[in-house]
């Protein structure tokens, strides 16, 4: 249904004010705050229109009208007017955002997300890079214990002691590091697994057991992570203390299992990941039953040109959205810039 420019104005008017107040709106609200030079008789025929569209619906309790899902969808695809945030609030938000590593730096955007917002901020951790071996030795400990020293490319410097099965002199450590350095400098961890599945025949077999456990214990360094710890959340009893959600001990119950599960949260980032900008889920749209009455915000951050990560808020479907849209944007935006 195409709406004209009196059913959208008076559309925007009904959404503003109920996510000002959380009441149903009238007639007699729409016609003193649209600036419309329209007959009440008018108003309520086009909110009739409006309600037989599917944009808003009529709760039984009252005269008034509120926001469906599909009003919510039009409001913030073509009506809302995003308020940008001043200079104290940005200067606030980098402050917030200074930290020494990435592991505060995204709790911290998780935390601000739901500071500013009074909902639950999630952010996914960036995937970790694929590392390549530079330069690899091994020490000599004691009897079957060797110290295995490996310098990546990105400059880490990773020690391992390794519980071996043989014992090892010098000289066939140095044998061994000798050939590592040679065969395998430039390659990622899962290549090399695989250049060293194919070269084990030619080794003698205690250096490439010397091989294959360094291998592993650097693989073991990796991210190791379950897909639940791949998303850090902040504010989720925010969230649950909203007016709409608060009310109806089935839907915290969903929502609680999937917050406590994480993993339809981090496949819903996920999907967002090759978006280009803010992406928004209202009610059904995101694909799980437990955010029907909830609506996710979502924006990228990335890095030199590359997205790292998606960030973003979960709340109920009546939230400010001029306010939360630009908070989620610039968050994204920050960390962008602050990540190492």
């Amino acid at each position: 249904m195409e709406l004209d420019t009196r059913a959208q104005s008076l559309l925007k008017t009904l959404i503003t004010h109920h996510i000002g107040d959380g009441q149903p709106v009238g007639s007699k609200t729409l016609s003193a705050s649209s600036g419309l030079d329209l007959s009440p008789a008018s108003i309520r025929n086009i909110m009739k229109d409006l309600e037989d569209a599917g944009f808003v619906s009529s709760p039984h309790t009252s005269a008034g009208r509120i926001p469906t899902n599909k009003g919510y969808r039009l409001f913030v695809d073509s009506l809302v007017t995003v308020q940008s945030l001043d200079d104290l609030e940005i200067s606030s938000l980098k402050n917030q955002l200074i930290t020494s590593d990435n592991k505060h730096l995204i709790s911290s955007a998780a935390n601000t997300l739901s500071e500013l917002t009074k909902f639950a901020g999630i952010v996914m951790i960036p995937k970790a890079k694929k590392i390549k071996y530079k330069h690899i030795e091994f020490i000599g400990l004691s009897e079957r214990r060797v110290l295995v020293i490996i310098v990546t490319d990105d400059g880490n410097v990773q020690n391992r002691v390794l519980y071996t099965k043989h014992d090892y002199d010098k000289a066939s450590l140095t044998e061994a590091s000798n050939y590592f350095n040679k065969e395998f400098s430039g390659y990622s961890i899962e290549e090399a697994k695989i250049r060293l599945t194919d070269d084990l025949k030619n080794m003698k077999t205690n250096i490439s057991d010397l091989m294959s456990s360094a291998i592993n214990s650097a693989a073991d360094d990796g991210d190791g992570h379950d897909d639940s710890n791949h998303i850090v959340m902040s504010g989720q009893t925010k969230l649950l203390e909203t007016a709409e959600l608060s009310q109806n001990v089935a839907s915290i119950r969903k929502i609680l299992e999937i917050f406590e599960k994480k993993t339809a949260l981090l496949k819903l980032l996920e999907s967002s990941h090759h978006a280009n900008g803010i992406q928004i889920f209202i009610g059904e749209e995101s694909g799980y039953q437990a955010l029907d009455e909830c609506s996710v915000i979502t924006a990228p951050y990335e890095a030199d040109g590359e997205v790292l990560g998606i960030l973003g808020v979960i709340g109920p479907t009546r939230m400010a959205y001029e306010r939360v849209i630009p908070i989620v944007d610039i968050t994204a935006k920050l960390l962008g810039n602050s990540i190492k």
